[in-house]
């Protein structure tokens, strides 16, 4: 028996699942997160898991995990102590930066731009320079290089990145500082921007390699402590950590270059969602995960999330792909409020969190959020105990939500239903910025929700949207681990290659393409991964000549063979969806990347037994709700005893240990062959 394991830590739970490769039967675990050190709750769920399943850990051949080490490190400023390698006359690099500054018009009164991770006084210059097409125009002073180097040593150094000009073109020098600096400061970990990221521009190749040096020590020995340790529990179990792409890594790429880690979280609910949706026979879906905080959405075409070359976290942007995920101050402890000015009711970005939470959870909270409305309407029944131990006290909800009725002289309901109506709004705007404001009509795609409060308001959100049917997983708490668990390996390499359309040499072009996808392909054969089981494609940035903006564009050799006219009918047809005019000016490449994945793991997905369309037998109760003003008595389902072919017409309620679902009068949820409830209108 062979079973893989994906595991994805919160900030408050550590979610584990266990998926038998052939059968597709599945054990879930949940474990509080241990953030002094992630590595301890992972492998307390793993031992829970396996002890709930009845099987040996040495079963298990593939250990997934989706983590938050690099993201936590970034957010919280508690990375490396960085020095920085550049050329002369390149020192400020991180101090000039971009002259970007946020916050609209009045942005530059009140933004407070945050310092460099790599500080002036630990950056250095070594004498040297490459031109920009590779070729050495002066060579490198080694001698002053290794006084420089000592410096910093002494300094207290704990990570060194070397950025030199034009080393996208040509990586010698900056190999050779590293080899020195291998020496001089043995220990150190070195990160060249001609490994990390080998394209131009000067600053983005920058920020982006010093924040691999940032995270780097951290994300290292998490990941090498934990492999050691499953090792020694887990046999040949292979570990293999979630990039921001959605793709899976390697340990030892996962420990080099933790930049392309940054958005590991979100992407596992990405690649869970991909991975259900497929099942269900829906592959365009727009995603929405609603936790406790904010709401994250990302928009998923013919199977695959759209990508963003760019990752942010917090103010820091790096050049990585990752996955398009927005987010939102808009989460289930999202504390509803009335300004003095404006009078108008706001709901978030402020949230009640964990500590103390929203009043209902009896923790000490008397601020009214998202969670005291719904649970003022209704739509958490007083039957259940949210997460199995948790019950909810509706009086102190009452009296939370009452505050804000006050505050605007209307009816304690209407309030509870004001702030869910707002939270609704919030979260549709987010996912308007993946779809409508990305050149896609949301009526194409399904919704899927998921996270412990997307269920309740995703039918909401489908009816905003057009948007149908509305996707509930049989597991929206665990659909992360699931992504973890489903996702296949992934190799990028890029390089810059700056040519006009007309200037471009096809059998050059084909050439760079090939040398590319050669590079990637040996990534996955160092993982096991048969040349076979790979497959590859290919994106460029293309621009219109004398343009700023790039656009990624799907490639192929073939782009070649006409002149790249149909590669530059690709790049017209995109620029117009996104902003709606084309330009008669020539077309110019940037940069190419290669993109070679594994097949996707042979997991059969988990069926769950027939029924008819009757769901009585699921029936638990009944309870009185609030819905588009006016009451209405809702059915309580327990979702456990729901069949495949049931059928559930709402008002209905349908509960969890993990989630509770809404449906709305006018509408319905049919249970389909995997557990998923499907929510449409009725006709």
């Amino acid at each position: 028996m062979s079973y893989r394991l994906g595991v994805d830590v919160g900030g408050t739970f550590t979610d584990v699942l266990l998926v038998h490769e052939t059968s597709g039967a599945m054990h879930t675990a949940k474990v509080p997160s241990t953030p002094s050190d992630s590595s301890i709750g992972v492998l307390r769920g793993i031992e829970r898991v396996c002890a709930h399943a009845g099987i040996d850990p040495t079963d298990i051949s593939h250990v997934m995990h989706g983590t938050t080490v690099a993201t936590n490190t970034v957010l919280t400023g508690s990375g490396a102590r960085v020095g920085l390698v550049t050329t002369q006359g390149y020192r400020q690099v991180l101090q000039i930066a971009r002259s970007f500054v946020p916050g609209g018009l009045g942005g530059w009164v009140i933004y407070q731009k945050s310092e460099p991770m790599a500080p002036l006084e630990l950056t250095i210059e070594a004498d040297e320079r490459v031109g920009a097409r590779g070729d050495v125009v002066r060579p490198l002073d080694e001698a002053a290089l290794r006084v420089a180097l000592a410096n910093l040593r002494e300094q207290g150094v704990e990570a060194l990145t070397v950025c030199l000009i034009n080393a996208f073109a040509n990586g010698a020098h900056e190999q050779r500082v590293r080899e020195i600096a291998r020496e001089v400061m043995p220990g150190v970990p070195v990160s060249i921007s001609s490994d990390v990221i080998p394209e131009m521009q000067e600053y983005e190749r920058t920020v982006t390699t010093v924040a691999n040096s940032y995270v780097r020590p951290k994300v290292e020995t998490y990941v090498r402590n934990l492999e050691a340790e499953i090792g020694r529990r887990m046999g040949n179990a292979r570990l293999r950590i979630l990039r921001s792409d959605g793709g899976l890594a390697s340990s030892d790429a996962a420990a080099n270059y933790p930049v392309k880690l940054l958005m590991s979280g979100p992407a596992g609910g990405v690649s869970g969602a991909i991975w259900v949706g497929l099942n269900a026979g829906f592959p365009n879906l727009l995603t929405f995960d609603m936790g406790g905080t904010s709401t994250d959405v990302a928009l998923v075409q013919d199977g695959r999330a759209k990508l963003r070359r760019e990752t942010t976290v917090g103010d820091v942007t790096v050049r990585a792909s990752s996955i398009d995920v927005r987010t939102v101050g808009a989460g289930g402890g999202s504390i509803a409020h009335v300004p003095a000015l404006t009078r108008a009711l706001r709901v978030g970005p402020q949230s009640a969190g964990a500590e103390p939470g929203p009043a209902a959870y009896r923790k000490g909270g008397t601020l009214p959020t998202v969670t005291d409305a719904n649970v003022v309407l209704g739509y958490l029944p007083q039957v259940a105990r949210l997460g199995g131990d948790l019950e909810i006290d509706v009086g102190l909800a009452e009296a939370a939500v009452q505050l804000i009725a006050d505050a605007l002289g209307v009816s304690l309901p209407t309030a509870a239903e004001g702030i869910y109506n707002i939270v609704n709004e919030n979260m549709y705007g987010a996912l308007r910025l993946v779809s409508v404001e990305q050149g896609f009509d949301p009526r194409d795609f399904a919704l899927m929700a998921f996270g412990g409060a997307g269920p309740l308001h995703a039918n909401a959100l489908g009816r905003l949207l057009g948007a149908w049917p509305v996707i509930i997983p049989l597991g929206p708490g665990v659909l992360c681990a699931y992504g973890d668990a489903t996702t296949s390996v992934r190799e990028e390499s890029s390089r810059t290659y700056v040519r006009r359309f007309t200037e471009a040499d096809a059998d050059g072009f084909r050439a760079a393409l090939a040398e590319l996808a050669a590079a990637g392909a040996q990534a996955l054969d160092a993982e096991g991964v048969p040349r076979a089981e790979q497959r590859t494609g290919f994106e460029v940035d293309v621009r219109y000549h004398g343009q700023g903006l790039l656009l990624a564009v799907p490639a192929t050799p073939a782009d070649a063979d006409d002149g790249f006219r149909a590669l530059a009918a690709r790049f017209d047809a995109l620029h117009e969806q996104l902003f709606t005019f084309t330009l008669d000016t020539e077309h110019e490449f940037v940069n190419l990347r290669a993109v070679v994945e594994a097949q996707p793991p042979r997991i059969s997905a988990r069926r769950i037994d027939s029924g008819t369309a009757d769901a009585s037998a699921a029936l638990a109760g009944e309870q009185r709700v609030r819905i588009d003003g006016a009451p209405h008595t809702a059915r309580i389902y327990e979702r456990a005893k729901l069949r495949a072919g049931n059928r559930v017409a709402g008002p209905a309620i349908v509960t969890q240990m993990d989630t509770t679902t809404l449906i709305l009068p006018g509408h319905a949820g049919e249970v389909d062959a995997h557990g998923n409830i499907l929510i449409r209108p009725e006709v």
